[in-house]
């Protein structure tokens, strides 16, 4: 296999846990956004858009790991890190969350500064914080666990939840 067929391989199944996540996260808040919703005539986000949000989000945690600061407490109680990404991860859900309705209403103005002010107008801010407060609680969640992962390690993990691999499968080097 060659350095950069394994270095996509790497990078994709780095991906992939957060993307998962952020898949089944989204489509709850999505769930949620659509009762909460449910007959004011609100155009709902499709699979596909919450597949691209749940992709971008993915990415995001990947960049956001690759920053100096990412990692701020090491050699502190793995909530100092966990509640460190939350803030961070959730900044950045929020602004990706503020854009999306910001794109909704552009699509209607086709002037960004037109699109600015009726969403500030129109935005029903109750269902806008709801939506933070969701994102909030499932981005800690995912935050607790990552951490957790990273100080017990993904292979253990694995093993506590799925348990032991099948003999035909090469087993991973423990820790």
């Amino acid at each position: 296999m060659s350095q950069l067929t394994a270095k996509i391989k790497h990078e994709f199944l780095e991906l992939l846990p957060p993307t998962i996540f952020f898949f089944v996260a989204l489509h709850i808040v999505a769930i949620v956004r659509a009762l909460m919703t449910k007959g004011t005539g609100i155009a709902l986000p499709t699979t596909a858009a919450v597949t691209i949000a749940a992709l971008i989000l993915g990415k995001s945690v990947l960049l956001a790991n690759m920053l100096p600061f990412i990692n701020r407490f090491p050699e502190k109680p793995l909530i100092w890190n966990a509640a460190w990404k939350t803030v961070i991860y959730t900044i950045v859900a929020t602004i990706i969350h503020f854009l999306e309705k910001l794109y909704d209403f552009w699509k209607e103005t086709h002037d960004i500064g037109a699109a600015y002010r009726e969403l500030l107008a129109n935005i029903n801010w109750a269902h806008f914080v709801a939506i933070q407060i969701l994102l909030l609680v499932l981005i800690g969640n995912y935050c607790v666990f990552e951490e957790f992962a990273r100080a017990v390690g993904r292979d253990k993990i694995r093993r506590m939840f799925f348990g032991p691999l099948p003999a035909h499968m090469p087993q991973p080097a423990t820790e």
